[in-house]
């Protein structure tokens, strides 16, 4: 699922709502051990595109 995530989230972003609903159900669907991968690399990606999406989304998940 993580590699789903890698895939879809670049093609979504042009559109706040739609990254943002999409990164949600991706942070649901990939394995537990992936999250810390998951939000590594969605950081090194769209921090500067859309850090309060980000921060929104792994508030109660990342370290």
């Amino acid at each position: 699922m993580l590699e789903y995530a890698k895939v879809i989230l670049p093609k979504v972003s042009f559109s706040k709502e739609l990254f943002r609903k999409e990164l949600n159900k991706c942070i649901h669907w990939v394995e537990p051990e992936q999250i810390q991968e998951l939000y590594i690399w969605c950081h090194e990606n769209f921090k500067e595109m859309y850090p309060d999406v980000l921060a929104e989304a792994f508030a109660d998940i990342a370290a």
